[in-house]
């Protein structure tokens, strides 16, 4: 009985790696086309703004608002790719100098550092959210900005869980 359960072990295993493949690979897609909405959209209208501005003395009044919450959505969503790549921004003085177990240990170190940082701002991000529909504040064209900002928390809690993860290997 026990090989029994252990063949079909066996085969349920691929089957959730392949699962859990799909639909890594949907999320990382629908990651990677928010960034380049939100990138084309901002390119676009700032672009469009400055020839309104130049050219007929007209303009979008939500322009300015929509264009200062794009480059929020930008920097978050980028920062999201990057952790995903493993491809952020890091200050690596000691790695240099350090190798073997003391390396391990450090980037072990490092990325723990690193995801508490990450959940410490979606705490408090995720109070600023709060204050913000508490307020029934607009950001432009009737949007809460609490749904502008909401992008903070879920990024940063993106990220920490990346950074946590990032202490097993890739499986590959």
């Amino acid at each position: 009985m026990k090989a029994v359960s252990r063949r079909s072990n066996r085969r349920v295993c691929p089957l959730v790696r392949t699962l859990l493949k799909k639909t890594l690979t949907l999320i990382h897609a629908l990651e990677d086309g928010a960034l380049l909405l939100a990138l084309v959209s901002m390119l676009v209208l700032a672009l469009l703004q400055i020839v309104l501005r130049n050219l007929f003395d007209s303009g979008f009044l939500w322009a300015e608002s929509f264009l200062r919450i794009l480059v929020l959505w930008v920097a978050m969503l980028g920062a999201m790719v990057a952790t995903r790549e493993r491809n952020h921004i890091s200050i690596d003085v000691l790695s240099r100098f350090l190798s073997g177990s003391y390396l391990v240990g450090l980037r072990i170190v490092t990325n723990l550092f690193a995801a508490a940082v990450c959940f410490v701002t979606v705490f408090f991000a995720l109070e600023l959210v709060q204050y913000e529909w508490e307020d029934e504040t607009e950001a432009f064209a009737g949007v809460p900005v609490w749904v502008c900002q909401a992008i903070i928390p879920f990024a940063f809690g993106v990220m920490g869980s990346r950074f946590l993860l990032s202490l097993w290997p890739r499986p590959d």
